[in-house]
């Protein structure tokens, strides 16, 4: 095995040959789980589902946190659950390591034909298109959007989508369109409110979520990143307010609104 020591207070680039023995080192670790630890051993494929999923979201927090410890953390925790699927793959005599990683880097080099092959690419935007075009060739059996996982969070479903179809052509010219589009959906939303029903209201607020974050990206935004940002902004701020509460002697919920909104304000102020 390859010994390293486990945090290093300054930061210094490792050579080719020490990463490839860092990566070595997490193999043979992995074997001996495998081989001698009662839990590891009784792990499969369903059991860590859950678990890396965790782990994805915790490394998600370190990256809005801009925490880049926490990030360096939570990615060996991913690549640890990555090594244990080949691990089962082996086991299983379906695929091991290696195969994961020719099969990523052969894909890269299909999807990049702009540096492995004579394609030229004007912007980004040719290469999102070509890296769709591509995988639809791909997989001849499936739709367009059959790589949008029906797991995923509904709003970043949404954003997924919308990049596919994109990918194919079908999108709008300019943002103007895509506004216009919301107001229309915002209107028709309106009217079901003013209706009252229910089921119509849902279906338009949808809508309405759907054309929001549309425009969001002919903007640029990603609407994942800007609405956790301002759930953040909103804690961080309500936060305060019930630390002030606590200084005044009361709970949150004896507070004035008044009160309440005094202390958003200063909060919003610092």
């Amino acid at each position: 095995m390859f010994y390293y020591p486990f945090f290093i207070d300054n930061y210094t680039m490792h050579t080719r040959e020490e990463k490839l023995k860092a990566f070595g080192r997490l193999l043979d670790i992995m074997d001996d789980l495998r081989e001698k630890c009662p839990w590891d051993k009784k792990q499969t494929m369903e059991s860590l589902r859950v678990l890396t999923i965790e782990e994805t979201y915790e490394l998600a927090d370190a990256i809005m946190d801009d925490d880049l410890e926490e990030v360096k953390n939570e990615l060996g925790d991913i690549l640890l659950h990555m090594v244990f699927y080949a691990k089962i793959g082996e086991e299983k005599e379906a695929f091991d390591i290696a195969d994961v990683l020719h099969g990523i880097s052969e894909k890269l080099i299909r999807r990049h034909p702009h540096i492995y092959s004579d394609t030229t690419v004007a912007d980004e935007n040719e290469v999102k298109e070509n890296w769709e075009q591509i995988k639809l060739k791909e997989k001849t059996n499936k739709g367009v959007l059959s790589g949008v996982p029906k797991s995923l969070p509904s709003l970043i479903q949404a954003i997924r989508i919308q990049e596919k179809a994109a990918g194919v052509g079908f999108d709008w010219d300019n943002k103007e369109q895509v506004y216009k589009k919301y107001l229309e959906e915002w209107g028709e939303l309106k009217e079901e409110v003013h209706n009252k029903d229910v089921d119509k209201i849902e279906e338009e607020f949808g809508d309405v979520l759907f054309s929001l974050i549309n425009y969001a990206r002919f903007l640029n935004v990603n609407p994942d990143n800007a609405l956790a940002k301002t759930n953040t902004k909103f804690k961080n701020r309500f936060n305060y307010i019930e630390a002030q509460a606590k200084l005044k002697g009361k709970a949150i919920h004896d507070l004035s609104i008044e009160e309440m909104n005094e202390f958003w304000n200063m909060a919003k102020e610092k």
